[in-house]
């Protein structure tokens, strides 16, 4: 597994934006999806948004469709740009890669808070 590591939480009004990052030092020959999912307090994972690392085919959970934008860089960073945030976005982001056909993951990072409140 790949130790990733995310970037740029905070704290943000709603109506606001921000973005965060994932640094992936290490994209193996078998990670076809790089995701956001996130996880709210008290409750379990959500998937977020992820993107097909050759194709770069996106995918979004509808409650954040026209909202967030999922992209990557030629150096593997990972960027999830989120603007009109809501209370609702508030959780923990992880960043993950997952294999073909999201069968097996091949990297965690440990995560970075988002906190929409004003």
């Amino acid at each position: 597994q790949v130790q990733l590591v995310e970037s740029g939480g905070g704290l943000v009004q709603p109506g606001g934006s921000l973005r965060i990052s994932c640094a992936n030092p290490g994209v193996t020959f078998s990670t076809y999806y790089m995701t956001w999912v996130r996880q709210a307090p008290g409750e379990g994972l959500e998937f977020v948004s992820s993107i097909h690392v050759n194709l770069g085919t996106t995918y979004y959970t509808d409650s954040v469709k026209g909202r967030f934008t999922i992209a990557r860089d030629n150096a593997n960073t990972l960027y999830l740009q989120m603007k009109d945030l809501k209370p609702e976005d508030t959780g923990l982001y992880y960043c993950a890669s997952f294999g073909f056909e999201f069968r097996y993951s091949t990297g965690w990072g440990q995560g970075t808070q988002v906190t929409v409140s004003s």
